[in-house]
């Protein structure tokens, strides 16, 4: 593995945008109740985590489903870096990961993602 790609939390943010904007409208549209953040590092039992979705999933949500916290999608930054070689491999990366951690959201399960080639 070579040298980790340097990059400011602000740039990397900024990827983290840019792969929100490329997520289809028509899963933005159903999304409810989910905040977005950037984390630099995961908790040290899971150093390589890239993402994290906290919540209830849509699909179980029920009529109890009120007045509480949003939805938790985590980025993190560290593990991103060490494993990308390049800035554009980063904003695909992040791209992959935000997708796969909406799936969560949406009650889709690693299983499923992998079946749909969202590895």
């Amino acid at each position: 593995m070579g040298r980790v790609l340097e990059m400011t939390r602000e740039a990397f943010e900024e990827l983290v945008s840019q792969a929100l904007d490329q997520i289809p409208p028509e899963l933005t549209r159903v999304m409810d109740n989910v905040a977005v953040f950037v984390e630099d590092e995961p908790s040290a039992d899971d150093p390589e985590l890239l993402g994290l979705y906290e919540g209830t999933p849509l699909t179980d949500r029920g009529e109890w489903y009120a007045g509480v916290l949003p939805d938790r999608i985590t980025i993190y930054m560290g593990p991103t870096l060490r494993y990308c070689e390049s800035q554009e491999q980063v904003v695909d990366e992040v791209a992959v990961t935000v997708v796969h951690e909406i799936a969560h959201h949406f009650g889709i399960d690693d299983e499923r993602l992998h079946e749909l080639g969202w590895g």
